[in-house]
């Protein structure tokens, strides 16, 4: 199975690598330029969300993050495959005479391990989509108070125009 990859969440194009500390400051919601006064659900520079910025650091920063996304990524390739067949072939009619009790063990260790890195792959997945939509939920709340702020104010300033502009001929007549 091919490792989980938080860059299908865009569509945006090629991948780029902004500077580490802007991936910090933009996944951490601080502002990252003089437009930024909020933390904002908008891509970065490179076009990927926040929280696709800061799971892309933290893999690069962890050996053993690493480690785990090479093998799924190998494990779940046709090179995989052929690599394998090619092995059990050489295996079953040079290596040994009767190969089956000796290959079954090893190809049945091999599918706990692969099974393993499945399950891994899995909850990191699902640990990222749990992270996104934390901070897409945030985000929406955040737009919510904004966009009811901003309703009520216009609704004040109406009605204050509203009054005056009605007041003024009354006050003009007497």
């Amino acid at each position: 199975m091919a490792r989980p990859d938080p860059n299908a969440e865009s569509s945006d194009g090629p991948q780029s690598h902004p500077d580490p500390a802007e991936q910090t400051r933009h996944a951490a919601g601080q502002a990252t330029g003089p437009e930024d006064d909020r933390q904002t659900a908008q891509p970065d520079e490179s076009g990927h969300h926040p929280v696709v910025v800061a799971e892309q650091a933290k893999r690069t920063e962890d050996l053993q993050l690493r480690i785990a996304d090479w093998i799924t990524a190998f494990a779940g390739s046709m090179q995989f495959v052929y690599l394998h067949v090619a092995l059990f072939t050489i295996w079953m009619l040079f290596v040994e005479s009767k190969p089956w009790p000796t290959l079954t063990l090893a190809v049945s260790l091999e599918a706990i391990f692969l099974s393993t890195f499945v399950m891994i792959g899995q909850n990191r997945q699902a640990d990222f989509q749990q992270a996104k939509a934390d901070h897409d939920f945030n985000e929406q709340e955040l737009e919510l108070k904004t966009n009811t702020e901003l309703t009520r104010e216009i609704h004040r300033l109406t009605t204050e125009l509203h009054n005056r502009l009605l007041d003024k001929p009354a006050r003009q007549q007497t």
